[in-house]
């Protein structure tokens, strides 16, 4: 008797001591996690704001793919928002604030929890960029101490789902930027046009940031002597050594008529004539026009088609600048040929 006296009276000594460890515990809280990823801030941006997204990288998905999930109306952006029903109870979330590419402000509430800020920041730096995902309150109950205890204290309890999540997101990010499609479109004729280009010469390893300089360049000398701008960017290949992966080629923005040029700008006027082409389009990042041209010229081999003398070209039919996934880039090969 003595004995269960003794045991009743040490747990509830314990008891006492445990909640009083837990109940001077901090009533605040802020952990986040940082990754920096190969991705633009743009692209990463997309993949958070809208939570439809989110099923494809989130942590708590993969630890319980039975989860289920409810998507309202709206999604995305300020107002947008989901819910959800686990084994851990029932919750949701909704976006409270975005400042396009920068930030994503988010409340959550699960169950009878106090809500909590769910914060991303998105950072341009050398390598990428830097996402922080984030959560805090001011609030903390009792029970949800009392979990953070046993678990070895809040960030250990939900710091590890975040950098899962990171994780996962730059992984499904990245893969998506590598996505790419060629298609031999087959015979069809180029109607020509005039155009103004700078020629030089590049590799593979520089070729994209060669021609962003070339075509601001032009870009200048036009704006300067007020010529409009008559078609979508285009480059044209004087010389190609796919072998060691380098290139002589003319930068080119089209124009309505002949341009007289008569300053040191290095800026020259061209003409492509109206012709017979083996048309090839790539959709995907222009890294890979090396492969897009590898199958043109295969193509070409393939069925005894001959080269013309008119210089092989490619047009950009969108601009990077409004696509941020690479993999949505669309260029045109164009191989003139000769008539037979």
């Amino acid at each position: 008797m003595k004995t269960a006296k003794f045991i009743i009276i040490s747990l509830s000594i314990l008891i006492i001591v445990a909640s009083g460890y837990v109940a001077v515990q901090p009533n605040w809280y802020d952990i986040k996690r940082s990754r920096v990823i190969k991705a633009p801030a743009e692209l990463l941006f997309n993949q958070v704001n809208d939570y439809k997204n989110w099923k494809n990288w989130s942590p708590w998905v993969e630890k319980e793919p039975e989860l289920q999930i409810t998507y309202p109306e709206k999604t995305s952006g300020v107002g947008g928002s989901y819910s959800w029903v686990g084994k851990d109870g029932a919750g949701n979330m909704k976006t409270l604030a975005a400042s396009s590419f920068d930030s994503i402000s988010q409340e959550m509430q699960f169950e009878d929890f106090p809500p909590s800020n769910v914060y991303w920041k998105f950072e341009n730096i050398d390598q990428g960029t830097k996402v922080t995902w984030g959560m805090k309150a001011n609030q903390v109950p009792f029970l949800l101490k009392f979990f953070a205890v046993i678990n070895g204290g809040m960030d250990n309890m939900i710091g590890p789902d975040y950098e899962r999540g990171l994780e996962k997101l730059d992984s499904l990010t990245v893969e998506s930027m590598k996505k790419f499609k060629i298609t031999i479109n087959g015979i069809t004729e180029y109607g020509g046009g005039f155009y103004l280009y700078k020629t030089t010469n590049a590799t593979n390893d520089n070729i994209s940031t060669t021609m962003a300089q070339q075509y601001a360049s032009i870009g200048t000398f036009m704006a300067k002597n007020n010529i409009a701008m008559n078609g979508i960017p285009l480059t044209v290949y004087q010389d190609m050594n796919m072998d060691e992966g380098t290139v002589i080629m003319s930068n080119g923005i089209p124009v309505s008529e002949k341009i007289t040029i008569t300053d040191n700008s290095g800026v020259l006027s061209g003409y492509i004539p109206k012709t017979k082409v083996l048309k090839t389009t790539l959709k995907g990042n222009y890294t890979y026009l090396s492969k897009a041209w590898a199958q043109s010229m295969k193509y070409l081999s393939e069925n005894n088609l001959e080269q013309s003398d008119i210089k092989p070209f490619e047009i950009y039919t969108n601009d990077p600048g409004n696509f941020p996934n690479p993999a949505n880039w669309v260029t045109e090969i164009y191989i003139p040929l000769a008539d037979n």
